[in-house]
């Protein structure tokens, strides 16, 4: 029988200027901007997509640009840092690639046997680029990357916790992860222990707590299959004391949300229908998407969101 969770979904993050946010995401990065819609609970602000070419689950990493928030802070109770899966020989053009555009990056770390670089964002968002021979997956190129260089999609992610033991628990007995590994502090947990459903939980007692706003993660979400396996899940976690949500109409998924014990914002997303049910896949991310019940206000949602450009041609 096929787990209810197979991994993570996407996740989520807040950003501050919008132009600047897909310039980093497509131009240097070179991930797709397969989407390009409204926070649905603000629909004043975008929310923007980027992924592979189809955007599936996986590789998909979103963003709320509030124009002009301030910086957040990474701390305790948050996802700190999000870990992008590349090919093994591949850290040399992404460290020559980062300094090319000012970005500033760590020296090259090793974790569990991989090396990794680790980089922020613009606006101070925690990314790693972890180096590995055991992705399959075809990443997405504009055509100013080399395909054998591109981005796969996640590897993984960081919570930063006071403790794990609840948090692993909640994974471990109810979500379908298992313990990988540990080192130091670091606990490693998978569905498979591959690229793409990694979730290391960082542990710290005297860490300060995290505040969220640009720069930092709003919510991760995990895949399930569709609505019926969502609905089982929910159940479970429903019986065992978690508060979620009812089930939420994304558009391109099904949603419900909790708080794990830690404090980070938990999604369990539906990998149906996915990103073309309303664009063809050529043209994915290139006008304003938006639910039906926000098209009657079309012309003024669009008049108060900030023109925004796909630049990535700017970007050898």
């Amino acid at each position: 029988m096929k787990p209810l969770i197979t991994g993570i979904h996407h996740i989520t993050a807040i950003a501050g200027n919008a132009q600047a946010n897909i310039d980093f995401y497509t131009g240097i990065l070179g991930l797709r901007l397969v989407k390009k819609t409204i926070n649905f609970d603000a629909p004043d602000v975008y929310h923007f997509y980027f992924g592979d070419e189809l955007g599936n689950p996986g590789t998909v990493f979103t963003t709320f640009p509030f124009q002009g928030a301030r910086k957040g802070t990474k701390g305790l109770g948050e996802l700190t840092y999000t870990a992008f899966s590349i090919a093994k020989d591949s850290l040399d053009f992404w460290r020559a690639r980062l300094e090319k555009y000012g970005v500033a990056i760590s020296d090259t770390l090793t974790r569990f046997g991989e090396q990794l670089i680790r980089f922020e964002d613009h606006d101070g968002m925690g990314i790693e680029l972890v180096a590995n021979d055991q992705d399959p997956r075809t990443g997405w190129t504009y055509g100013k990357i080399p395909l054998e260089y591109s981005i796969k999609g996640f590897y993984g992610a960081t919570l930063y916790l006071k403790a794990k033991e609840l948090t692993a628990k909640l994974l471990t007995e109810h979500m379908n992860y298992r313990f990988i590994d540990q080192e130091g502090s670091r606990f490693r947990y998978g569905t498979e222990g591959k690229p793409g459903d990694i979730v290391d939980i960082l542990v710290d007692p005297q860490g300060n707590r995290g505040m969220q706003s640009a720069g930092t993660v709003h919510h991760i979400a995990f895949r399930t299959a569709n609505e019926s396996t969502q609905l089982e899940i929910q159940k479970i976690l429903m019986e065992n004391g978690y508060l979620v949500t009812e089930v939420k109409d994304r558009n391109y998924f099904k949603s419900i949300y909790f708080r794990e014990p830690g404090g980070v914002l938990f999604e369990i997303a539906t990998d149906e229908p996915g990103f073309a049910i309303d664009e063809e896949e050529a043209h994915l991310g290139e006008l304003i998407k938006l639910p039906e019940w926000a098209e009657p206000s079309r012309e003024k949602i669009e008049k108060g969101l900030t023109p925004v450009e796909l630049n990535y041609q700017n970007y050898e």
